[in-house]
């Protein structure tokens, strides 16, 4: 998929139907003329419903859509005829959608299963008919209920990216070149910072014929839970990762402090995230000769609160012994 066709923000307006007025009809036949109320219901305004669908991964499909509108219900007839129902309108998004009220920002539910299904705007119910009106005071009741009016809704649905590894990191730190080797995803890849600037998903395969799933996120700058660079726009995809993969390059100045940083960013963005299994990989390692590596070895390892290791997506190094830790802390 390219980055123009991942879409995780659509905004749009949604409508269900009307419900149908009831009936006030009078039965009326040859040898009859004076027959009792026989007016039927209203039918009911069709709903708008939101489906989860486990086969999409992009929003692109809603992206033109800015107004919904389900059907309106019939209105009852004769014979006490119920008018039929509206029809429903779906809409589907794939698995980890927020949706928002976009008036109040209020997260009205979320979409994480297949199948799952929310009305986010309920049809109108139909009126009921002249018949349910009848008493032994007045047989012919020459009135009946209207239908409920349609509900309309301002939504906003956001997509946070559902995969096993998210790759956390500075920009340029080769969080996509690391997806690129790792996985069969083609990310693009350059040498400035915020080359990527949506989410790339790739499938790592793995021994057995296994695979799991890895995220691209776009990078990280001091300040981003407060909105600056790409701000909450890529933060919200980190939510739904089982692992943090952190990313380092080896010629950082200080490794433990750009952990830090963005640990950091992401403690004050949510705290919660931070119970998430945690991983650190110094890329860019084949920059580094075997005494200097030994040397940043002695100093990580009195430092550094998590595991780590060295590879180079550069010069393939590492690359089994990766997926070896990932897969293991994956299972575990």
């Amino acid at each position: 998929m390219t980055e123009g066709n991942f879409v995780d923000y659509v905004k749009m307006h949604v409508s269900s139907g009307n419900g149908g007025k009831g009936s006030s009809h009078l039965h009326r036949e040859k040898y009859n003329a004076k027959g009792g109320p026989d007016g039927g219901d209203g039918g009911r305004g069709g709903h708008v419903i939101i489906r989860g669908n486990e086969n999409l991964w992009t929003l692109l499909h809603l992206k033109f859509k800015r107004h919904i509108r389900a059907g309106h219900g019939e209105h009852g007839s004769s014979a006490r005829s119920t008018g039929a129902d509206g029809q429903d309108e779906y809409l589907e998004v794939p698995l980890g959608t927020v949706v928002r009220d976009t008036e109040t920002n209020e997260i009205l539910f979320e979409i994480t299963e297949d199948g799952e299904e929310k009305i986010i705007a309920e049809g109108g119910k139909g009126g009921r008919g002249n018949w349910h009106f009848k008493s032994s005071t007045n047989q012919t009741p020459r009135y009946a209920q209207p239908g409920i009016p349609l509900e309309e809704k301002h939504i906003t649905l956001e997509l946070k990216v559902l995969a096993d590894v998210g790759l956390v990191g500075f920009p340029n730190a080769g969080k996509s070149t690391l997806l690129s080797v790792m996985t069969s995803a083609k990310p693009k890849i350059a040498d400035y910072e915020f080359t990527t600037l949506k989410p790339n998903l790739g499938i790592v395969k793995y021994r057995d014929f296994q695979s799991f799933v890895m995220a691209d996120i776009p990078g990280i700058i001091e300040g981003a839970a407060e909105g600056k660079g790409l701000g909450y726009y890529f933060l919200r995809h980190i939510e739904r990762n089982s692992i943090l993969l952190f990313l380092v390059p080896a010629d950082a100045d200080d490794i433990l402090k750009q952990y830090e940083i963005l640990l950091d960013e992401l403690r004050r963005y949510n705290p919660e995230m931070l119970d998430k299994e945690r991983f650190l990989l110094v890329s860019k390692s084949d920059l580094l000769d075997e005494e200097l590596k030994a040397e940043l070895k002695i100093e990580l390892d009195k430092t550094l609160p998590i595991d780590y290791m060295f590879m180079s997506s550069a010069a393939h190094q590492g690359i089994q012994e990766l997926k070896d830790k990932l897969w293991k802390m994956l299972n575990s």
